[in-house]
């Protein structure tokens, strides 16, 4: 097939997706800066800004100090001043050290003003576990800030998503929170867009099309599930549809809708514990909103109610979702 308009043939890396938008948001707008701990000299604990520093300058990459309030407040004010800060959390984790700068002060401060100020700022979060970096670096927070009326949450699991998505929070008027997977950063390939492609926030995407049940997931998650939808078709010749939610707040929910009425089957997958996960609303809302268009129970299959992550590779390996449970629990959903 002819690759689509925009889309490079060449593959790039997660994380190389990642460096390019920020990269070419930062040539393309004078008013694009970024913020955080290491992210000049150092070029961040991931190296996703090494080489920014000589490009664009301390003023545009600056250092902090170790101080994720600092950081969220400077950037809000920023915001207000006409700039468009980027904020980086150098573990997502972090950022409930700056909890309240995001959800008390950026989250409400549209609403606050009348919708007269816009508060256009990202705020960069590395996520997730399966690199055993224990409690503390390894955590799934998105649902503290879906919940969080104000705030746009995305999580690309793609580097053509991963660019596009951050892009478009870029450009947003709105506080924008980027939960990008660390497991994904050089594990994951895949072509991206050019510099003008952007992919739009609230708009989920099939991964694979399919006709007998729906899989509902989000970043990491996505690829467990495309081997486990794919197994599924060899095995019972059952074509499972995933479908990826992309951004978390807002949600795609006629995406959903469309995909449910469509196969009357659902699954939702995510990797952060399941008690009042993205998983639980997605889940209530096709029951509020499909019930009738329902074949089968609605499944979840998710980490369980336990800290994010255990050291152990072993103890880790365990909480996770992986594509064999997925694989588990879409086979027996399918034969009910």
């Amino acid at each position: 097939m002819p690759p689509e308009a925009g889309r490079s043939t060449d593959e790039v890396t997660y994380l190389e997706a990642i460096r390019q938008a920020l990269w070419e948001e930062m040539e393309r707008d004078e008013a694009v800066f970024c913020l955080g701990e290491d992210i000049g000299a150092y070029g961040g604990a991931f190296q996703i800004t090494k080489g920014f520093v000589e490009r664009f300058g301390e003023a545009r990459t600056l250092d902090t100090p170790i101080s994720e309030s600092c950081i969220v407040g400077v950037a809000t004010g920023a915001a207000l001043i006409g700039f468009r800060p980027v904020a980086e959390m150098q573990f997502g984790d972090f950022i409930a050290c700056g909890f309240d700068q995001v959800v008390n002060q950026a989250a409400t401060l549209r609403y606050r003003y009348g919708g007269r100020q816009t508060v256009p700022i990202v705020i960069r979060c590395p996520c997730g576990a399966g690199v055993h970096g224990g409690l503390y670096h390894s955590q799934q927070p998105e649902a503290w800030f879906v919940h969080r009326p104000g705030l746009k949450v995305v999580a690309p699991a793609t580097p053509y998503d991963a660019k596009g998505l951050l892009k478009a929070a870029i450009r947003d008027d709105n506080p924008v929170l980027y939960f990008e997977h660390k497991g994904l950063y050089r594990r994951i390939k895949g072509p991206v867009g050019d510099a003008e492609t952007v992919v739009p926030l609230g708009v989920a995407d099939i991964k694979r099309p399919g006709d007998a049940l729906t899989v509902v997931t989000y970043g990491a998650m996505v690829h467990p599930c495309l081997e486990a939808a794919a197994r599924l078709a060899d095995a019972e010749s059952v074509e499972a549809e995933v479908l990826d939610l992309r951004t978390l707040a807002p949600l795609d929910r006629e995406a959903i809708l469309t995909s449910v009425r469509k196969t009357s089957k659902v699954a939702i997958v995510h990797e952060a514990s399941r008690t009042c996960g993205v998983g639980a609303e997605v889940a209530a809302f096709v029951a509020e909103e499909a019930f009738e268009d329902l074949d089968g129970p609605i499944v979840r299959v998710t980490t369980p109610d336990v800290h994010l992550a255990p050291f152990s590779p072993p103890l880790e390996e365990y909480v996770l979702p992986n594509t064999e449970k997925i694989f588990a629990a879409l086979r027996k959903l399918a034969a009910y």
